[in-house]
């Protein structure tokens, strides 16, 4: 439970920055080289500690599967072992086993996985009893839940006796993440067509191919250093090395939500420069295909006095905590709020006369969330401020404070 005291910057910063690997490739990469026989030679492995459960699960083959509180790894890995017909039980930390699975577990088992639930129905822990093909060559799946259900489920297709045709329903979010999927599934040498119109993927069966896989920085992590571009005194400036001019990941996005809110993207070819520019007068956002931007956006506008509107945020409500309910809580401590004026559709940042983002050492709780200790970070541009349990990082930037502590005194 380590606090840590972040001073407030008195001046202007200009930084380089190598961010950490993308966890979200790295973690596709690991399974989709698995199923080609382990042979390729994967550089740029992200370090965050979902990466690393995942290496290590796919590395000691044990009769237990404790994922911790990694998602990521948990849907992965349980389609992975299921259709190979591993005897597995897949477990994981306390708000693990309140994150459904239900949706990927059923999908399973129409392919003729045998799962049982160990406590709750619908969610983890799970025992994996083995696979014996039904036969099934197509599946109905939601596409509004979480995209991470339809890549396991997308990942394992080829290995299926005669592939696998996906039928979406509902409104589809995260469709870069499921693109992330196919394009890495390609490289390793599967024939997959995605046809968004239909609403349909094909994936034919065949096996995969083994090839070296180089992964990205991490857009994510990029977000956090756009926001302290935007807060920062006028003249910060940051150079964010090791990211693509065409990135497969879905936090791309960043560039056009931060170029409202005040930080241009220049490519250098290293990465992306970013500088301050003027904020556009109102912000709108539907965050259905890069709900892991939400925290940070929030914290921006509201320390903009922006007027924003949120859509597509439902999500956040069961992620590592209802980040939905962490950002409310913590915005109130500085008079701000994020409001629920359509019920599970519409939000909107809210400031006001009693808004003072001047209050010194401000504790912000982190509740066991990476994302909230990062995002409420940078309101250290403005006053000192205390991050509780700053340790949480580790799940997805180990390297976070380090970093940070080349423009924030840290105490």
């Amino acid at each position: 439970m380590k606090k840590l005291l972040l001073h407030k910057v008195t001046g202007p910063f200009q930084v380089e920055i190598l961010l950490p690997a993308s966890k979200s490739e790295s973690n596709r990469a690991q399974i989709l080289n698995a199923l080609a026989g382990g042979k390729g030679l994967l550089t740029n492995l992200s370090e965050a500690r979902d990466t690393q459960t995942m290496q290590r699960l796919l590395t000691l083959d044990g009769p237990v599967a404790d994922v911790l509180d990694a998602g990521t790894t948990m849907r992965f890995l349980t389609a992975y072992y299921a259709v190979l017909g591993r005897r597995k039980i897949m477990t994981g930390t306390a708000r693990m086993q309140e994150r459904p699975i239900g949706i990927l577990v059923d999908a399973l088992r129409e392919l003729g996985a045998d799962i049982s639930y160990q406590k709750n129905e619908g969610y983890p822990p799970l025992e994996l009893n083995g696979f014996s093909f039904s036969g099934a060559t197509e599946l109905t799946m939601r596409g509004d839940v979480s995209s991470q259900f339809i890549s396991a489920i997308l990942m394992v297709a080829p290995t299926l006796p005669e592939g696998l045709t996906i039928h979406l329903t509902g409104t589809l979010g995260s469709i870069p993440y499921i693109e992330m999927t196919i394009q890495q599934m390609r490289q390793f040498g599967a024939d997959v067509k995605a046809d968004w119109e239909k609403r349909q993927i094909r994936v034919e069966a065949q096996a995969y191919q083994s090839c070296d896989y180089a992964v990205e920085s991490d857009w994510s992590g990029a977000s956090y250093w756009y926001s302290l571009v935007a807060l920062g005194p006028e003249g910060s400036e940051v150079e964010l090395l090791g990211l693509k001019e065409n990135s497969l990941q879905g936090d791309s996005a960043i560039v056009e939500i931060m170029r409202q809110l005040g930080v241009e993207s220049t490519y250098t070819g290293r990465g992306f420069r970013l500088t301050q520019i003027s904020a556009q007068p109102n912000f709108e956002w539907d965050f259905t295909h890069c709900p892991d931007l939400a925290q940070t956006i929030a914290v921006v506008a509201a320390m903009k006095a922006v007027p924003a509107v949120f859509t597509g945020i439902e999500s956040l409500k069961v992620k590592e905590t209802d980040r939905v309910l962490a950002i409310q809580q913590e915005l109130q401590k500085f008079g701000a709020d994020l409001v629920e004026v359509v019920p599970n559709e519409t939000y909107q940042i809210r400031t006001g006369e009693q808004t003072n983002w001047n209050k010194p050492e401000t504790i912000i709780h982190t509740y066991e969330d990476h994302r909230m200790a990062m995002a409420f970070a940078p309101i250290a541009m403005q006053t000192d401020l205390i991050i509780d349990d700053a340790s949480v990082v580790a799940k997805s930037y180990p390297r976070f404070w380090e970093d940070l502590s080349k423009i924030i005194e840290i105490s």
